[in-house]
């Protein structure tokens, strides 16, 4: 689609992609209230099989930032959401709070995400849960080593959340709620 401005502008501060999370004012352009709008429809028609249980992540995060937007988006795409700062704590969280699936980055302070990830698939408790890796580091390295630790699929940074939530929903099993 085009992207043609239409009526209006933002504030300044505002952004169409991040509501109100940008700083520079700009065109309102079409293409991006038409992608909202399409996500929106998306996230009301699936609501009902997202509502029939609410899936329990974890996201181990140490950057307060990243973890408290990807924490806030999963929670409005239907997602309990409980989060971890370090490696440590995150296999601490995962034995008390049994999430279904855990977001696991990799740079971590006290036991980073590598330590993490083997100690969480080398335990009997705790191996069948699905893990996806959450990195800044896109090397091909990078992926086949979270392969071959027994990840169940990795993703880069910055998130994009359809394509996360499209790998998290396949890996739990969700039926019909693939984003448009």
């Amino acid at each position: 689609m085009p992207r043609r401005p239409i009526a209006g502008r933002l504030p300044a501060g505002a952004n169409p992609r991040f509501a109100g999370a940008g700083r520079i004012a700009g065109p309102i352009f079409a293409a991006d209230v038409e992608n909202g709008a399409r996500w929106r429809r998306h996230i009301k028609e699936n609501a009902v099989e997202m509502d029939k249980k609410k899936n329990k992540l974890l996201l181990v995060e140490d950057n307060e930032m990243n973890r408290d937007m990807l924490s806030r988006r999963l929670q409005r795409s239907g997602f309990e959401v409980v989060v971890a700062e370090d490696g440590a704590q995150g296999i601490a969280i995962v034995r008390s709070e049994r999430p279904d699936l855990v977001l696991m980055d990799l740079s971590l302070p006290v036991m980073d995400g590598w330590e993490a990830t083997a100690r969480l698939k080398g335990s009997e408790e705790t191996r069948a849960i699905p893990v996806i890796v959450l990195t800044a580091h896109a090397l091909e390295q990078d992926r086949l080593k979270a392969i071959e630790m027994g990840c169940d699929d990795f993703d880069t940074k910055p998130v994009d959340l359809p394509r996360l939530l499209q790998k998290i929903e396949q890996l739990l099993g969700r039926c019909g709620s693939t984003p448009p």
